[in-house]
């Protein structure tokens, strides 16, 4: 059985979402950067795996961040699992946003990210 979330946890968790929402909302790359350790490794549209911040930006939030907008997460609905000594926790995240084909014509893009995070102290 998965162990209730202390609500504070779960606020930190809420804020780093909020915070990517905000950046991707702004097209803002180099302030999502402090979000992300440089050696991350994501799943991306283009690439199924891509390793690196700077390699992530490059392939994944360049070609997506500026074809997007309304980007916004369900905050009610983020999810977290956190660990024992609350250092360590997984979040995750639904989307709602809308893309734009090459043509310009928009379409829903509804999305989810997973995302580990980790704190040195509490």
């Amino acid at each position: 059985m998965i162990a209730p979330v202390d609500s504070d946890d779960l606020e930190h968790v809420k804020a780093w979402f909020r915070r990517l929402s905000e950046h991707v909302q702004a097209v803002y790359f180099a302030g999502a950067h402090p979000l992300f350790t440089e050696d991350m490794i994501a799943f991306g549209t283009f690439e199924n795996f891509i390793t690196g911040r700077e390699a992530v930006e490059r392939a994944q939030w360049r070609n997506v961040w500026p074809v997007t907008s309304g980007f916004r997460y369900r905050m009610d609905d983020i999810r977290a699992l956190v660990s024992p000594d609350r250092l360590f926790a997984v979040g995750m995240g639904v989307f709602d946003s809308t893309g734009y084909h090459e043509d310009g014509l928009p379409y829903e893009r509804p999305g989810r990210t997973t995302v580990a995070l980790s704190r040195r102290t509490c």
